[in-house]
């Protein structure tokens, strides 16, 4: 039986396994093959797991749980995890020569709870190296290329898992998103992907970049789609510190929605936004009022700071994640010479220009001297714009609306100077600033063909809003 890949949902798909139109088998092999095809020319996946031991034993749990009436909505859907994510018996290198021969021990917890409810992971996405990027330009294994345009970056870091999900060769994928890294990419590539309220999403397992700002987040084709594995992969636990319990998470949703959407309108005169995507962002609201939202314009005083306090506090936090890569413990290793040049050695050649630049800077603004003038004064800056961000909720909003990134999805090698790069993160940093989540879905097309992204940001764990308004927008 041909599938139209295209056209088909979580939901759809889970009904013709239900209904016994297709078997697990069919579907994932139907995706798997739709994948092998193209990856020559998109390159979204690094490695597929059909070749594995444990695949086929996989597929078959699956369509015993369907057909024995106990499946989830989930189960026998196949799926891409970024190459950060832990699942055990398989390399998880994070698009790094540091970690190219990794083999993780066990599964991040989001990847155990897609195995019970019987997903099917088909294979790790590219990546950024070490998930420093916002194009996967760095990647050690080499780019993804955007499927709307393969001379255009899909995004970054997680660019793999938004381009194998635009490009159908699975039904929905895992990122992470540490400054926009879920959301830049879906925006590149013309689909949903989602940064969870921090904390509502455990990160045991996921590789550590930035650990205050990190979440892993899905991709998905819609925004029913997008909810189904957010409720699949959501809720806390003892193995993350930073987890939020269920109680804590109800406290804060009692809020019935109101139905405003605020607009930051100074973050939008910012310069480096396109004409064509403030026109589209235009058009979004005009949308919305047309399905009963009221708009109103709202002040972030200090929005514009946000940038600056991002690129001190991730640098910082990568230079103390990354320095357990000395070549001693696990990873690449370059042991000539004494200790010191052995440490020298393997951290220059395991790591690519962008993680060795933060590594620099961010040990730099930790250092005697720098702490207080730098990372000190950026983290209560950060306090600053969350109050901000707060204030605004308080005061009746139910999201806040941006275009997602500040252009359509460029060129290879069109940002090759880090600030322009580092600007393009202007709309998604805020979220991860403020543990609030954020969602991207497209919001059409432009002259050249490639999609436009809008982001809603909404106040810590309510993602239903973000569902209930991102469904009322795609209508």
């Amino acid at each position: 039986m041909t599938l139209n890949l295209k056209n088909l949902t979580i939901e759809s798909a889970h009904a013709m396994l239900v209904n016994k139109e297709i078997t697990v088998r069919d579907l994932v092999f139907a995706y798997l093959d739709n994948a092998e095809k193209q990856n020559t020319d998109i390159f979204a996946f690094i490695e597929f797991f059909d070749k594995h031991s444990d695949f086929e034993k996989r597929i078959s749990d699956a369509q015993n749980m369907i057909d024995s009436g106990n499946s989830h909505l989930l189960t026998g859907i196949p799926y891409g995890i970024k190459d950060n994510i832990l699942s055990q018996g398989h390399i998880a290198s994070a698009g790094s020569h540091m970690l190219e021969n990794y083999t993780a021990s066990y599964n991040a917890t989001v990847i155990e709870k897609l195995n019970t409810v019987g997903a099917i992971c088909i294979g790790r996405t590219n990546m950024d190296d070490a998930a420093m990027g916002s194009s996967t330009e760095s990647s050690y294994y080499g780019p993804t290329k955007n499927p709307f345009d393969t001379s255009r970056v899909p995004g970054g870091s997680s660019g793999g898992s938004a381009a194998a999900v635009a490009a159908d060769m699975c039904l929905f994928a895992l990122g992470t998103d540490t400054g926009g890294s879920v959301r830049q990419p879906a925006a590149f590539c013309g689909v949903v992907g989602m940064y969870p309220t921090y904390g509502s999403v455990s990160r045991y397992g996921a590789i550590a970049m930035g650990s205050s700002l990190d979440q892993v987040g899905p991709f998905a084709k819609n925004i029913r789609d997008e909810q189904i594995v957010y409720e699949a992969i959501a809720g806390y636990d003892e193995m993350d510190s930073t987890s939020i319990s269920e109680s804590k998470r109800a406290e804060l949703r009692t809020e019935p929605i109101k139905k405003v959407i605020g607009i930051p309108r100074k973050l939008l005169e910012m310069d480096g936004i396109a004409r064509e995507v403030k026109k589209n962002f235009e058009e979004s609201l005009e949308q919305l009022k047309k399905v009963g939202y009221e708009i109103r314009d709202i002040e972030l005083p200090n929005v514009h700071l946000a940038l600056a306090a991002y690129y001190i506090i991730v640098p910082a936090e990568v230079s103390s994640n990354l320095a357990r890569y000395d070549g001693i413990k696990y990873g690449y290793s370059d042991r000539e010479g004494n200790l010191l040049d052995s440490y020298l050695k393997t951290r220059h050649v395991g790591f690519g220009v962008e993680p060795r630049r933060r590594i620099l800077l961010g040990t730099y603004v930790l250092s005697a001297g720098y702490y207080d003038a730098f990372y000190n004064k950026a983290t209560k800056v950060r306090e600053v714009i969350k109050r901000d961000f707060k204030k605004v909720f308080d005061s009746g909003v139910d999201v806040i609306l941006t275009p997602t990134a500040p252009t359509t999805a460029f060129k290879f090698g069109e940002k090759a100077d880090p600030l322009s790069m580092y600007l393009a993160d202007i709309f998604t940093i805020n979220a991860n600033l403020t543990h609030m989540p954020a969602i991207s879905i497209p919001s059409g097309i432009d002259s050249n063909g490639l999609p436009f992204g809008i982001q809603f940001i909404a106040d810590q764990c309510r993602e239903d809003i973000l569902f209930t308004i991102g469904a009322d927008f795609a209508k």
